[in-house]
């Protein structure tokens, strides 16, 4: 599977249906316990605000570049107020109910370190009128029409009523459209003939009435069976059940089975991990492509979120450079981290919108000692993310002369890339890395051995509110020093 296949996500248009919310999360820490009750005293320290329930779907949908509308129903509220506006800078178009009466969906976490504390919620269960309800299939209906893909995304908030759930899925069938649907029902009456439904286990175990162990050598063959008995019932044409730490099985109603593995090495939080799951899988087979590989990149997806903190999006690069890592044993699997100039730029403001701190340094890096190393784990203890803008061979050779570098560019970017403390790296063809700051405008710079009316890449950090770490310099450790010990070593005969 190629990686490019990600870029040609911008040439399909996804209707997106469903509860939408809003999401707010609280992070502090918690130091004390009230003296009016036992109960911890949470300090907060900052808030996030984001769409939540079908929004997230849309959210990981608009930030892989797809073109995506929605429908779906608000509260006249400021939280309804907010969603809409969340809509808009996201680029979705969308088509909205506001009965009278109704309060957009709130859910709010507080969150201390990396532990959930407690979830509020704020939230009436839907219930349209006859009027409404025929109101809004009439909207779906004009908006199936123009798109290529129907994500339903079920968060049991009453919108998805057996009436509008059937309409959809007899619409997408007269207007020829695939529709996939992540269900919340222990029945699936109301997701009958559709295209494909997407279950996780505990939701396939509730509508099978069985438990599995995926430990069993059956297993498969166990998902197998009880799947063709719930697509036969409810005549579903093909069931993909997710299985957390153990990827995902797809079943079609032919008996075709397909399961592939779990990407994820280390799972830090699974909120909206089936959000963008569903949303690479839609994507994906939007295009074309064959379900075992929409699979491979909806379990990339997955296994990229759940390393992250809160409900959390999915980016292009992101995904483009788990494509890359997996995709070739015989390739370093450095060669991943090394990037270009406009992937940097958007990884940049993927990270920031992530409140992720990112960090940068520069240089030649011809002969890696232990200098370097010092400075690169100094540097990446002060940020989330570091980036190493790396000279390139004609930018070397113009600072330092013809017989310069030792090494080409792509064996010091490779080198580099290496080292855990790095997570990507930059080759820059002019004589400082200035250019490269402005672009990606990291919010910390650090090297050693540089004051700062002596160096450019600083003073522009400074310029727009960034911090400046000037790093102790290890004495007796550079290129030339290295250099000068073989050459009397040879001539030592040694």
């Amino acid at each position: 599977m190629n990686s490019n296949i990600v870029d040609k996500f911008s040439e399909v248009k996804i209707l997106c249906i469903g509860d939408i919310m809003l999401d707010k999360f609280f992070y502090g820490n918690v130091e004390r316990i009230s003296p009016e009750a036992p109960v911890p005293v949470f300090s907060i320290e900052k808030e996030k605000v984001m769409l939540g329930g079908t929004g997230n779907v849309i959210a990981n949908l608009s930030t892989l570049g797809i073109k995506t509308k929605f429908a779906g129903v608000i509260g006249d509220d400021e939280s309804g107020n907010m969603v809409e506006q969340f809509l808009k800078d996201t680029n979705c178009e969308y088509v909205l109910l506001k009965p009278k009466n109704y309060n957009t969906t709130t859910k709010i976490r507080m969150i201390a370190g990396n532990n959930h504390l407690l979830r509020t919620d704020k939230e009436d269960i839907l219930k349209l009128n006859e009027e409404d309800t025929e109101k809004f299939i009439q909207k779906v209906e004009k908006e199936i029409v123009d798109c290529d893909l129907v994500l339903v995304s079920d968060y049991k908030k009453g919108l998805l009523t057996l009436e509008i759930t059937q309409a959809i899925i007899n619409l997408c069938k007269k207007y020829d459209k695939k529709v996939i649907l992540d269900p919340k029902e222990k029945d699936y009456t109301k997701y009958s003939g559709a295209y494909l439904v997407k279950p996780n286990l505990k939701e396939f175990e509730l509508v099978s009435e069985r438990k599995y162990s995926t430990e069993s050598p059956n297993f498969k063959e166990e998902i197998k069976n009880n799947a063709l008995k719930v697509m036969n019932k409810y005549f579903i044409k093909n069931l993909l059940i997710t299985l957390s730490k153990d990827g995902m099985i797809f079943v079609s109603n032919k008996g075709e089975t397909i399961h592939i593995p779990a990407e994820a090495k280390e799972v830090f939080d699974v909120s909206g991990a089936g959000d963008t799951s569903l949303a690479v899988l839609g994507a994906s087979l939007a295009l074309g492509i064959k379900v075992s590989d929409a699979m491979k990149l909806a379990n990339y997806a997955s296994g990229i979120v759940v390393g992250k903190l809160g409900t959390a999006c999915v980016s292009k690069n992101e995904l483009k450079s788990a494509i890359s890592k997996a995709k070739s044993t015989h390739r370093l699997s450095q060669a991943a981290k090394i990037i270009s100039l406009k992937e940097a730029i958007e990884i940049s403001k993927e990270l920031k919108k992530e409140n992720k701190i990112v960090g940068f340094t520069n240089g030649c890096f011809d002969v890696l000692h232990l200098g370097h190393i010092r400075s690169f784990a100094a540097a990446k203890e002060e940020c989330d993310y570091l980036f190493v803008g790396i000279n390139t061979d004609n930018s070397v050779k113009r600072l330092r002369g013809e017989n310069w570098p030792l090494q080409d560019e792509q064996t010091r970017a490779y080198v580099v890339a290496s080292l855990e403390f790095v997570d990507y790296v930059v080759l820059f063809d002019e004589n400082t890395a200035v250019e490269l700051v402005k672009a990606i405008k990291p919010d910390i710079i650090a090297k050693e051995g540089l004051k700062i009316e002596n160096w450019p890449e600083a003073k522009e950090v400074l310029s727009y509110g960034g911090r400046v770490i000037e790093l102790e310099r290890i004495e007796d450790y550079s290129t030339q020093t290295v250099l000068n010990k073989i050459e009397n070593n040879l001539k030592m005969g040694v």
